[in-house]
């Protein structure tokens, strides 16, 4: 079942894995099929060396369990991923990560201004969910009032969580991020502390719309 998005996820995530924007055993992907409405996911406790399409999960809207191939259970974060879906039924993929410039935002509890156009590729500034327990409800429900305007969030202390129209669009607001993450801590050192003024969002929506 969806044998195709099974192997797309397994491709996104050893991908995320090889560009550094999460390590082994941390961070979590999944996809939604439009037509059926069920989702595939990664598991809990596969490294992604030894990751292959029958260790994705195909879960329902719910978390139920639809099919399994291997003796593993859906990523601890799945209640997140599913909160993107039922808050965003414009979002078919969510990339959550660890990586490393954008999560020292989150550690600081800081937002990700958008100082450079690369932010039209997430929508513009990324803002903080507040600090919540990982791997279940409490850090579901932290994202709720943010990914209703944005489809990228910092986790409070924790990482990144990024939403697209598909996996690859996740990724690549993911890949962005941090990027601009990077570029904005660079700058801020160059500037001697102080924080480079933010590219106006009626700006970034002329770009958008180009």
């Amino acid at each position: 079942m969806l044998e195709e998005k099974k192997e797309l996820l397994v491709q996104i995530a050893k991908e995320a894995e090889s560009t550094g924007l999460c390590q082994p055993g941390s961070g979590n992907f999944s996809i939604r099929d439009v037509e059926s409405g069920y989702i595939v996911v990664t598991p809990s406790g596969v490294g992604r060396k030894f990751l292959t399409p029958k260790h994705i999960l195909v879960i329902d809207i719910d978390g139920n369990i639809i099919e399994k191939n291997a003796d593993v259970k859906p990523t601890s974060e799945t209640p997140m991923h599913l909160t993107v879906y039922k808050e965003r039924p414009d979002l078919n993929g969510v990339v959550h990560t660890h990586s490393k410039y954008a999560t020292a935002f989150a550690v600081q509890n800081k937002p990700i201004e958008s100082i450079v156009f690369e932010a039209v590729a997430y929508g513009g500034r990324v803002p903080v969910a507040p600090y919540a327990t990982p791997c279940g409800d409490l850090l579901a429900q932290s994202i709720i009032p943010y990914i209703k305007e944005h489809t990228a969030i910092l986790l409070e202390k924790h990482g990144v969580i990024c939403g697209g129209a598909d996996i690859q669009a996740a990724f690549l607001s993911a890949n962005y991020l941090e990027d601009v993450a990077e570029i904005t801590f660079i700058a801020t050192v160059i500037g001697g502390g102080k924080l480079p003024e933010p590219i106006p969002q009626s700006e970034l929506d002329k770009v958008g719309k180009a």
